[in-house]
């Protein structure tokens, strides 16, 4: 069979022959559909994730969509170098495997579920988002921000506030539901205030970015919160802009503000399985806002860094399978901005 194969650490990789997958004890064989290119990806292909390692070769693709030898479609969670899912088949756990809803496309799954599911856990499991609480999305404009507005809209989020730098994607947000937004443009001075007219009283921050827009998101919020003693629970995600953040120490005792991490330590296995099941079952209702550019496996190694569109994400599927799934775009065009996820 063929697969992506990575042999030097931050170089694409590129598509070779590689032995059959060897099942274990409780592992089926599974024919890989779609398998998604983002951040989280990248790093474990470039042996600079905080759980990675730099065994190589290796092939990436840390999830994917699948078919069992039973024909059912399924969705592949969590598999780590140097065992990834850009390949023709994979061996997986039987009880890891989860059934995708019928009607979904497998393109559009394997798009979606990374960046849905780091919303989701975030709001679900870290943040423990409750009916009526507000929001703040920093970093909304992305993949992952996007899916973010949708999801705590879904589960019943009061307000939802957009931050980001680009215009035309704040301006998509609010269409998606966004009540307020905050664009990060101008002095410091001028954006925290922003924060403080926009977001001062939110009860969870989903943080995309970190470094110098969290500070003074963070700065902003507590000038003008309303009353202090107000749990402030700021969810760290991803780190877009930089990262490292300084917080002053006394931002930490002049305010309730509890500060955690939403990752692939932060929860259990089985929370983390219980949580992307139950996102699964909720994307027919959840329509993905991600753009797919769906590219045969065999071009991997030109793919692998060609310019996207913004916003899309680079979906994989097999060299002479499936076609790019409806509304999926064959061509890759201007990258603008650097999903965060």
């Amino acid at each position: 069979m063929y697969a992506a194969l990575v042999h030097a650490l931050g170089q694409p990789p590129r598509y070779e022959s590689v032995p059959e997958p060897v099942p274990a004890a409780g592992e089926v064989v599974v024919e890989v559909l779609a398998a998604a290119l983002y951040p989280l990806v990248r790093s474990f292909a470039s042996g600079g994730h905080y759980t990675g390692g730099d065994a190589l070769p290796l092939i990436p693709g840390f999830d994917g969509v699948g078919r069992t030898q039973d024909g059912e479609l399924v969705y592949i969670p969590g598999l780590e170098p140097p065992h990834g899912t850009m390949a023709e088949r994979v061996a997986v756990p039987a009880a890891a495997l989860m059934p995708v809803p019928a009607g979904l496309d497998p393109v559009a799954v394997a798009a979606a579920m990374n960046p849905a599911s780091s919303a989701w856990i975030a709001l679900r499991e870290r943040g423990r988002l409750r009916q009526g609480e507000s929001v703040l999305v920093l970093g909304a404009t992305g993949n992952a921000g996007r899916a973010a507005i949708r999801l705590a809209l879904d589960q019943g989020a009061g307000a939802v506030v957009a931050a980001g730098r680009d215009p035309e994607a704040l301006r998509a947000a609010t269409e998606l539901g966004a009540h307020r937004t905050v664009r990060l443009a101008g002095s410091d001075e001028e954006i925290a205030a922003a924060f403080g007219a926009a977001a001062a009283d939110v009860d969870v921050v989903l943080d995309y970015l970190w470094d110098r827009p969290a500070e003074l998101a963070l700065d902003g919020i507590l000038r003008h919160r309303a009353d202090l003693s107000r749990t402030l629970r700021w969810v760290q995600v991803g780190s877009a802009a930089g990262p490292d953040m300084t917080v002053p120490s006394a931002w930490l005792r002049k305010a309730d503000v509890s500060v955690c991490g939403s990752g692939l330590g932060s929860i259990s296995g089985a929370r983390r399985d219980a949580a992307l099941r139950e996102l699964l079952a909720r994307l027919p209702d959840v329509v993905p806002t991600t753009e797919t550019v769906a590219v045969p496996m065999a071009d991997v190694e030109t793919a692998w860094d060609a310019p996207m569109p913004s916003g899309a994400r680079l979906v994989f599927v097999p060299a002479g399978g499936d076609e790019p799934a409806s509304g999926a775009r064959e061509a890759v065009g201007d990258r603008e901005t650097v999903e965060t996820v």
